[in-house]
């Protein structure tokens, strides 16, 4: 684990400064506090920041082939590694560390932009071919490690793990990208095809790219996807075990590391049968780490407690307090572009306590996402056999009028909010979802932008993507189309963007067993009642692990993190408000109405209304701003 930073001129091969790319690995430090190096030849130079955690004493990069023409910096880890080392060594590699990083080298010399195909793991890295002239960028299947890039006036093209390193160049202009201040209203993170800077991008998930001298810089090229064919055969038993033994081979090579190894535990289902496999796996206690609220409502360490018992690890626990917003000039440093999910907060912190014992963390993230575990999935599915009774024409008529005859009740709890289901009953399956999965409503969009920035966004609409996602998609239900859109847009734009910069911020690896490919594909096959029965999300998964974990932790209500945002704002935080509304970076920029602006604070302070979530997001796009932009 580390962060990675170069410049590659597509032109003439200038000299590279060392120090240049020393400048930009300087603003990743906390990626990789147990090493630097960096290597330049004419027209390319590649720097690494490392978090040692496997081969500690040979693995350093950046890292050349034996005849030195190759040479390759990477972020994050090949599990697979060893299995692959036995194999090339079958035919005539000679390895001179035990580090996986040298299985992408040979992989390289072997099969070329194929051996993504090989690799199991989450990465993203750059390879320089002397001989062909061209650097190899590459990107793993989900986006679990990031890779922004950035072609500058002069044809030299700048990588980075984080924004920061991009923007550590002092040739690098900087403007704010409108669409990308869209995006992240209308989803509360920018996400992957997207940047808050003008003219950088990121790699996408699944995607790599080849530069090459004297060619433009090109379009990235999938290399991976994942499809939903809901074709899988077999009784519930054989499906059972087979979904066990997937699991159990995902957490176990996630295992290997030559540093201190633990995990997250909350008590949820995803990171109680990871750490079950894990202490399965283990010949000693499992390191564990749970925090906890000082609110009853809010604490799970209970469940994370009985489960830690269960299991016979090495737990530890922290009450923390919902009122962290301290931390919210360091949420923003860490993502550099504004991120409006607000268990950042307690995501930092159980990071933070994980470091205090071990260098990796393994994660129960994923599991909703691929089996169908969050209540949009439900209520998606239930409003789509609604629409199927009327056919999407006439459910856009009849439910349209009721929507708009029925009285608004954002207070009342959903079941209870008929006017919201109307509404999204009246919508095609496409439009409802974008919009269930969405931060703030086009509507309210509209309202808080100007005529002039309406003009400039051009009818760009964030949930456009979402839609487009979904019509695309290789599935064959619509519980399927809208996992694909959670596992190609929210999944690498909120929940691996939230994991990564939060465990990078205080050195941590953490690993996701529940993201391998392998498994998520099985995962993807299953038809759509072993995914979600009777109103259960994740359903076989929580069959298979009645083995292990008891049905208090199977079955319980899902809380996940929690933060108090709407009192933050009637609190501490209302002077923040007030100064969003008043003379902050956001209205200065000339996009938003300022008496829209005030309307929001002042109906939130008073209690008209609550725009809680709003005004959160409002404030992480003032301070990234600010930030980025000194706006």
């Amino acid at each position: 684990m580390c962060g990675i930073a170069g410049i590659f001129h597509l032109e003439t091969p200038k000299p590279v400064d060392p120090a240049r790319v020393r400048q930009m690995l300087g603003a990743l430090a906390h990626r990789g506090p147990d090493g630097e190096g960096v290597w330049t030849a004419p027209g390319v130079g590649l720097g690494q920041n490392r978090l040692a955690i496997i081969d500690l004493a040979t693995g350093q990069q950046p890292m050349h082939s034996a005849d030195g023409k190759l040479t390759v910096v990477f972020n994050g880890e090949i599990y697979n590694y060893r299995e692959l080392r036995v194999d090339m060594e079958t035919w005539g590699a000679e390895f001179r560390t035990q580090s996986d990083t040298e299985v992408i080298l040979h992989g390289w010399r072997r099969w070329g932009p194929a051996c993504l195909d090989h690799f199991t793991g989450m990465f993203a890295f750059a390879l320089f071919d002397a001989d062909q002239q061209c650097l190899f960028m590459a990107r793993d299947r989900l986006g679990v490690k990031p890779l922004y890039y950035t072609e500058l006036p002069d044809g030299a093209v700048l990588f980075g793990s984080e924004l920061k390193a991009l923007l550590a160049h002092p040739r690098l202009r900087r403007s704010p990208d409108l669409s990308a201040v869209e995006d992240f209203l209308g989803l509360g993170y920018v996400p992957d095809d997207a940047c808050i800077v003008a003219g950088v991008k990121k790699l996408p998930a699944g995607h790599h790219m080849t530069l090459r001298r004297n060619h433009r810089l090109p379009e990235p090229q999938r290399w991976w996807d994942l499809g939903f064919p809901a074709d899988a055969k077999g009784s519930v038993k054989d499906l059972e075990h087979q979904l066990t033994d997937y699991m159990r081979m995902a957490v176990r090579s996630r295992m290997v590391s030559d540093v201190p190894l633990g995990a997250f535990l909350s008590g949820g289902v995803d990171s109680s049968s990871v750490v079950a496999l894990m202490a399965e796996a283990s010949r000693s206690a499992v390191e564990t780490c749970s925090i906890g609220f000082d609110q009853p409502d809010l604490d799970e360490t209970s469940h994370a407690r009985l489960v830690a018992e269960r299991f016979a690890t090495h737990h530890r626990e922290r009450i923390v307090s919902p009122d962290d917003f301290g931390l919210i000039d360091t949420l923003v440093h860490h993502f550099d572009e504004p991120f409006a999910d607000a268990s950042a907060l307690p995501m930092y912190r159980v990071c933070e306590l994980a470091r205090e014992r071990v260098t990796v963390a393994l994660s129960g993230d994923g599991a909703d996402e691929a089996l169908g575990g969050y209540r949009r999935h439900r209520f998606f599915v239930a409003e789509n056999r609604a629409r199927g009774l009327l056919g999407n024409q006439m459910s856009g008529r009849v439910f349209g009028a009721l929507g708009r005859a029925y009285p608004k009740a954002d207070w009342a709890p959903r079941p209870l909010r008929a006017k919201s289901t109307f509404e999204a009953l009246a919508r095609s399956p496409e439009e409802a979802y974008a919009r269930a999965i969405g931060f703030t409503a086009p509507e309210i969009r509209a309202r808080l932008f100007t005529p002039e920035a309406t003009r400039t966004l051009g009818g760009h609409r964030a949930e456009a993507r979402i839609e487009t996602a979904m019509r695309n998609a290789p599935a064959t239900d619509w519980l399927g189309r809208a996992q694909y859109a959670d596992m190609t847009i929210w999944m690498p734009g909120d929940i691996l963007t939230k994991v990564d910069r939060m465990s990078m911020a205080v050195s941590l690896e953490a690993r996701e067993p529940l993201l391998d490919h392998k498994l998520l594909a099985f995962e993807a096959s299953l038809p759509q009642p072993m995914r979600l029965r009777g109103g259960q999300g994740k359903w076989l998964m929580k069959h298979a692990m009645r083995r292990y974990l008891p049905e208090d932790i199977l079955y319980r209500p899902k809380m996940g993190f929690v933060t108090p945002i709407s009192a933050w704002f009637r609190g501490p935080l209302a002077g923040e408000a007030d100064r969003i509304a008043g003379g902050a970076a956001l209205a200065n920029t000339g996009w938003f109405r300022p008496d829209e602006l005030r309307r929001v604070a002042n109906e939130h302070r008073t209690g008209r209304a609550d725009h809680g979530r709003l005004l959160w997001q409002l404030l992480m796009l003032d301070k990234s701003l600010t930030r980025l932009f000194g706006a």
